[in-house]
């Protein structure tokens, strides 16, 4: 079967004409315009600084969904494609001992991450801020859940969160979602049957989605391609709070990557940014906001050392880089010989914390769930397929419907040996070095996989299923959630930042990122993101 690209092919960044010079007398540059650099600048630009967002990607049209959700459903569209991916641009490499697939894990462009992510959004358990004291592993955080939780109540009520108060094994709360949960799945129906004669709980799966309309955007309409295309809105992406900055003074400049950031002994002076017409601009600011993710955000540290910081910039500890992390993941699936209705839904409605909290020194923490979209859709299926009418049709009918799944989410704990270095003998679209992922696992992770898999399979089999396929620790890869490379620390020896997300080398240099995490617990980041975003922004404003 031959794909004609278009219309999916039609697509296409805004290309409207775009002052991309400087801005005057700013007050804050934010390098980024993903979730946590939205969310800084919208603050800070509500509190009357004068902002400034660059942003390596382009600004995307919104009309252009429906065409971007096309191309995610069509084979002849790898994910990259779906966000305007390009190879030279995105150039990377993988040296580490697991091979790390960068270009599925980012989007480039105002929206970040949150372009295509799933939007899954919980906090951390209590533990996994004191690691170290709590399991005998890992390190503890400068700061603990007490430290974040009115941050993380903001942020619920920043992406818009939909959810319910019915994990007994989630943290204490302090006032309910802003909107109610999503109603349990047809298939989550068939895992609570299973899971009651097991003793296994089930629970609502917090959502950044809209369940009714809110913050101006109506509720899920079910188009079942969350990720990576919401083509309604209702899914949270963080170009509701670039706008949102817009709205309030902030200035927005896309296709201008950060080559470097000037800088003296103590602070940073200005960003040098390239725009797409080939000139190079010096955007000067009193403060500097760096939020870039787990990947770019040590790439623009290292890249901009100087006699001051031969190392990198922010580099004195030596640990730029160091403690790369992501969530493992563990699955496992396979046919039930009734209907499962799977592909209704495109996100997770149902999940377990149970073994969450039995994590030590052995076992690592891990969530479980059950999912909503295993199997091929319909859709791909046809797409795929030499057949057409009635043997489509049977086709359809007899290998659709019956799939059914589970997934997982395991910590990595930090190693030194994890890491995100630069790599000179490829460079970017602009000569620079491209980032390096050393991405090495160990064995507690690995061995945690096993007992996750042991209890997936105890559920299929008290559900009847017929198991076709595993993610074992041999087969597992990563929940493309990077985090971990400027980590947080009271000591500077020991760390980038401290508590108040400001480097300890640099006065006016904030990192708002998951690469602050000094560990990684095995909750989607994203909401403790957007919480640590809105304290940085908090500590911005103290002094700048």
């Amino acid at each position: 079967m031959s794909w004609d690209r278009p219309p999916a092919g039609s697509a296409s960044p805004v290309t409207d004409d775009i002052d991309r010079t400087p801005v005057d007398d700013a007050d804050v540059c934010v390098i980024g315009a993903g979730p946590a650099g939205g969310i800084v600048a919208d603050r800070l630009a509500g509190a009357g600084r004068e902002v400034v967002i660059l942003e390596a990607g382009p600004r995307f049209d919104p009309d252009d969904r429906l065409a971007r959700q096309e191309r995610a459903i069509r084979p002849a569209y790898d994910r990259p494609d779906v966000w305007d991916g390009d190879p030279e641009r995105d150039a990377y490499e993988s040296t580490g001992e697991r091979f790390y697939p960068l270009n599925h894990a980012r989007a480039r462009g105002v929206g970040g991450s949150t372009l295509h992510w799933q939007g899954m959004v919980m906090r951390l358990h209590e533990d996994d801020f004191a690691s170290e004291s709590a399991r005998g592993v890992g390190t503890d955080w400068p700061i603990d859940y007490d430290d974040l939780r009115p941050y993380y109540a903001a942020a619920e009520r920043e992406l818009g969160v939909s959810g319910a108060d019915d994990n007994p094994f989630a943290p204490p709360r302090e006032q309910p979602h802003p909107m109610p949960a999503f109603p349990p799945s047809y298939s989550d129906s068939l895992f609570a049957e299973a899971c009651d004669e097991l003793e296994i709980a089930m629970h609502s799966v917090p959502n950044a989605r809209n369940s009714e309309a809110y913050d101006d955007r109506g509720a899920c309409v079910g188009y079942g391609t969350c990720q990576p295309v919401c083509p309604s809105g209702a899914k949270y992406d963080a170009t509701v709070h670039v706008e949102r900055a817009e709205r309030k003074g902030a200035t927005v400049i896309d296709r201008a990557p950060v080559q470097r950031l000037e800088h003296t002994a103590d602070a940073i002076e200005a960003a040098v940014y390239a725009t797409p017409d080939g000139e190079r601009h010096r955007q000067s600011a009193d403060a500097f906001v760096i939020a870039c993710g787990g990947v770019e955000t040590p790439r623009l540290l290292l890249l901009s050392e100087s006699s001051h910081y031969p190392d990198g910039l922010a580099n004195s500890s030596g640990l730029v880089g160091r403690y790369f992390m992501d969530h493992l993941f563990a699955g496992t699936g396979g046919v039930l010989d009734e209907p499962t209705r799977q592909n209704h839904v495109g996100f997770l409605t149902s999940e377990s914390h149970q073994f969450y909290d039995e994590a030590d020194a052995e076992q690592a923490p891990f969530k479980l769930e059950f999912f909503n979209y295993d199997g091929p859709s319909p859709v791909g299926m046809a797409l795929t397929g030499d057949d057409w009418g009635d043997d489509l049709l049977e086709r359809l009918r007899s290998d659709y419907g019956t799939h059914i799944g589970m997934g997982a989410l395991v910590e990595q704990l930090p190693r030194e040996d994890s890491y995100v270095g630069l790599d000179p003998s490829t460079t970017d679209d602009h000569g620079n070095p491209v980032p390096d992922v050393h991405w090495t696992v160990g064995d507690r992770a690995l061995e945690t996989i096993e007992r996750v898999n042991e209890i997936q399979e105890r559920i299929l089999a008290e559900l009847g299923v017929e198991i076709t396929w595993q993610a074992d620790p041999e087969g597992t890869g990563p929940a493309y959630h990077h985090m971990g490379t400027t980590r947080m620390g009271s000591e500077p020896t020991e760390s980038v930042v401290g508590p108040d997300l400001r480097t300890h080398d640099l006065e006016n240099c904030w990192i708002a990122s998951s690469s602050v995490f000094p560990t990684g617990g095995a909750m989607n980041p994203t909401l403790t993101i957007a919480a640590l975003a809105l304290k940085a922004a908090d500590h911005v404003l103290e002094t700048a």
